[in-house]
This record gives C-alpha cells, structure tokens and sequence, in this order.
C-alpha cells in the first residue's frame, strides 16, 4: 500500500512538472507579439534587440510553454520522429496580403527535441 501511494506521487509531480506556465519573456511586448500574426504587421521586429539577448533562456523550455508565452506558432515543420521546428515570423512572410518578398522573412526558429523540449533557438532567414 505505501509503495503504491509512492508511486503515485512520484507519477504525481512528473505530471506537474512536465505541465508548463508562461515564460519570462523579458521586456518582449507579448500582446503585440501575439497580435502580429505571420509578422505582417512588423511588431514584433520591435523585440528583436531583446529576444536576442534572452533566447538561450528557452532552452529546456517544453513546447507547451512556448505556445502559452508567445500564442501559437505561425508555423510548425516536423522534420523527423525525433524534432520538430516552431516558426514565428519576425518580418512579413508570404502569408501576409499583398506582401510579395524577393528573399525570406527574418524568423525565429524553436528546435524541438524528440520529447517536446526546446534545443535551439535560432534567429535567422533560413529553412531548418
């Protein structure tokens, strides 16, 4: 019987552990952030200063913390069974109306590892 009531907390609080929260996101302007879908309206350019002073602080983040901290990703890339790439355009992206661009957007790249944790977080204009 305390054996079972053991392993039942213990199975308990990883539960509670792997369930995240918002992040701490530093000065970034989350409202504006969430509000710049695909970046068509180029708020969230206005972080990038900052994003690139904190983006290590994601790493080991799990994928649903990032989704509650930054709203939901403009897109996600499963490259294989063990990664996956969470997209939020910096710059206007194709998706946005009457946006016609000659090089890719800016974006900022999310690395999923096999078990939905953050392994890199990459600023940059090209395609994982």
């Amino acid at each position: 019987m305390v054996k079972s009531i053991k392993y039942l907390l213990v199975l308990s609080l990883f539960i509670l552990a792997s369930c995240g929260g918002k992040l701490d996101a530093g000065n970034i302007n989350l409202e504006n952030w969430k509000s710049d879908r695909y970046g068509c309206k180029g708020l969230r350019m206005d972080d990038l200063e900052e994003l690139e002073k904190i983006k290590n602080t994601f790493l080991g983040a799990n994928n649903q913390s990032i989704i509650k901290t930054f709203g939901r990703p403009d897109r996600v890339e499963l490259v294989d069974k063990s990664q996956s790439f969470f997209f939020y355009f910096l710059e206007p992206s194709a998706n946005c109306d009457g946006i016609k661009s000659e090089k890719e957007p800016l974006r900022v790249l999310f690395r999923m590892n096999a078990i939905s944790k953050v392994s890199e977080v990459t600023i940059t204009t090209l395609n994982p």
